[in-house]
């Protein structure tokens, strides 16, 4: 956008406005249209001002869904999300959320109530250093000293969530200063200011990538969420078609090439690697997912692609960093590879057949589990008849530990950005908060929730939020009364003697929770049962959970490969 600083040439020095309608107007300026919010007695003056500016107001039942919600809202559109929330245990509620965020590179505002800047230090009602509790886990945290620099300052704090990899930014705003009224002449309200993000990367390290992969006979590349958070789905489909590349997925990154693309691959991951020349890792750090590096042989030429420079050859020495936008990056080096006379993309056929044969052994090992008629039901069974209800139009969300493991081998989304997980923070809660978030901001979308018991357990009365505002989901809970993952560690660690220790739950019957909130229910035991009643949520136009009971005494092979465990 077009760097600007407006204020109305009709709005005089006698027009007096409140800071909360100046948190309003900044957030309308910004593209926000909705926040979500959990209410208190701080905070009420910003509802005042978006009921004034049209943004929606979305209240939950508890902080953490509200900032959860914030960062599902950012995944969906693209633009930041926000949450709005009271001072004190308001603020506490939201940390895991923004905590979430940051490690999902996630852009998000959370605005928190504060006491009034006249008690400062007095001991006022949910005092608490909010802005120092934050600054750990935040890229810009501050208080707002004057109602003067509330738009300024919310302007900044968004503009704070860009800089490097997307994250999260917090403001707290003292009640004094929210409620106060000021001349609207004297507050400085950015209307459009942005400057673009997209950095293209250094053309010469640009030009060497399209060299090594023009001359690489065994080149894999693996797209992580950036390449979602960039909207660089077109570069990358471009890239690995003109040069006939395996690509590999994770996190946002899923859906980046739709099944049956013969460039799509998904469980002969760690084949490709052992055997690769070259590797392009782009946007996704070298974290635990990636074994922190080390599942990448030192032989291999590695590169890297990241928005932050922090992340590149973090964990692990590359061969190339390339700091930019990974759309800008992957337009590039697909642009200088077809100057080459000869791309290479004829040599690496019999590269792609090879691990296709991999991956069609990978598929059919499983497959006897995936179509198993056991019962209790078999977890494969579950993941691969969702896999199999998925359409174009379903976003899918993974709210648990070893079910959503499982679906990670199975459940292939059919589109970018239909994809959405926790993350690296690993926070089980999210999935009724993304419901939330993605079925508000995309009501064109069917949105498809997979959770463990557990997980549902942790924000589940937000169910109700989603009656409340009629937003339809189909939700399904992989239950074996258990928190699994963590189980398989203890009786691995411990001895099978000591295994329900700390992770035993209770029977719980989710249908009928559904039913009781106003939703959709129904109980499957029969995995003959789950397609139908699959599609009978679909069709009900609630929010609905389908509660099937699966097989507490198995698990799935990523929970049992986990490096905590051994």
């Amino acid at each position: 956008m077009t760097p600007t600083t407006a204020t109305s040439n009709e709005e005089t020095s006698t027009e007096l406005i409140s800071g909360g309608h100046l948190v309003a107007r900044a957030l309308k300026a910004e593209g926000i249209d909705t926040i979500f919010t959990l209410c208190g007695g701080h905070i009420i003056d910003i509802y005042d001002g978006c009921v004034d500016e049209g943004i929606k107001v979305i209240d939950v039942r508890h902080e953490q869904v509200a900032a959860h919600a914030a960062d599902g809202y950012a995944r969906i559109t693209g633009t930041p999300g926000c949450a709005v929330v009271t001072a004190g245990p308001g603020t506490t509620d939201a940390v895991t959320g923004v905590a979430n965020a940051l490690r999902a590179e996630s852009p998000m505002l959370l605005i928190g109530g504060q006491g009034a800047l006249s008690q400062h230090k007095m001991g006022s009602l949910q005092d608490l250093p909010h802005v120092d509790m934050m600054a750990p886990i935040t890229k810009f945290a501050a208080t707002v000293p004057h109602t003067t620099r509330v738009a300024d300052m919310v302007s900044m704090a968004l503009r704070e969530c860009f800089h490097g990899a997307p994250g999260p930014s917090f403001l707290e705003i003292p009640r004094d200063v929210l409620d106060a009224r000021v001349p609207v002449n004297q507050a400085r309200i950015p209307v459009r200011y942005r400057a673009s993000t997209r950095n293209a990367g250094d053309p010469a390290d640009v030009e060497r990538l399209a060299d090594l992969l023009v001359a690489a006979r065994k080149p894999a590349i693996l797209f992580g969420s950036q390449v979602w958070t960039t909207r660089a789905t077109e570069q990358a489909l471009d890239l690995v078609r003109t040069l006939n590349i395996p690509a590999y997925m994770n996190g946002a990154g899923r859906g980046t090439l739709p099944p049956g693309d013969p460039h799509h691959f998904q469980l002969s991951r760690r084949h490709a690697f052992d055997n690769a020349d070259v590797i392009v890792i782009v946007g996704t750090p070298f974290d635990f997912r990636m074994g922190y590096g080390r599942r990448l042989p030192a032989a291999a030429t590695v590169v890297q692609i990241d928005l932050d420079y922090r992340t590149v050859g973090r964990n692990r020495d590359v061969s190339l960093g390339i700091v930019g936008d990974a759309g800008q990056v992957l337009a590039g080096v697909a642009a200088a590879a077809s100057a080459r006379l000869d791309n290479g993309a004829t040599q690496r056929k019999a590269w792609l057949e090879e691990l296709r044969a991999v991956e069609d052994a990978a598929t059919a090992e499983r497959l006897p589990l995936r179509q198993s008629d056991a019962n209790p039901i078999h977890p494969y069974r579950l993941v691969h008849e969702i896999d199999e209800f998925l359409t174009e139009d379903s976003i899918y969300i993974g709210d648990g530990g070893d079910i959503v493991t499982f679906s990670g081998q199975v459940v292939r989304p059919k589109s970018p950005g239909h994809w959405m997980d926790p993350g690296p923070l690993g926070t089980l809660g999210v999935g009724i908060p993304f419901v939330l978030a993605a079925k508000h901001a995309r009501p064109d979308k069917e949105v498809v929730a997979l959770f463990g018991d557990g997980a549902l357990s942790l924000t589940g009365w937000d169910f109700e939020t989603l009656v409340r505002f009629d937003l339809p989901f189909v939700g399904i809970v992989g239950n074996n009364s258990s928190m699994n993952q963590i189980r398989y560690g203890q009786a691995r660690k411990y001895g099978a003697s000591r295994d329900r220790v700390g992770n035993t739950l209770g029977d719980v019957r989710y249908d009928e929770f559904a039913k009781l909130l106003g939703g959709h229910g129904e109980e499957v035991r029969d995995p003959a049962d789950i397609g139908p009643a699959l599609r009978r949520a679909r069709e009900s136009g609630k929010p609905s959970l389908i509660n099937v009971w699966i097989d507490p005494d198995v698990y799935a092979p990523g929970t049992m490969n986990q490096t905590m465990y051994k």
